[in-house]
């Protein structure tokens, strides 16, 4: 997921999103561990997309506070 595609969704689907996002995490990080999925990479990616969504939501709140 792009920045730029993150940036246009409004606070509660950040929310909404990152909390989905945390549940993927932990769904393959589970299937890992059980030898279900060889591919590391799609954690890491999943990891890196939820900071992306992070750092926007947090922008958006601090933007809102104002």
């Amino acid at each position: 997921m792009k920045v730029s595609e993150i940036r246009k969704l409004s606070t509660t689907e950040l929310t909404t999103q990152s909390t989905k996002l945390r549940e993927e995490i932990t769904e393959l990080k589970r299937r890992l561990q059980l030898g279900e999925i060889q591919n590391n990479r799609v954690v890491r990616n999943k990891r890196k997309d939820l900071a992306r969504l992070l750092t926007v939501l947090g922008e958006a709140l601090i933007k809102e506070a104002k």
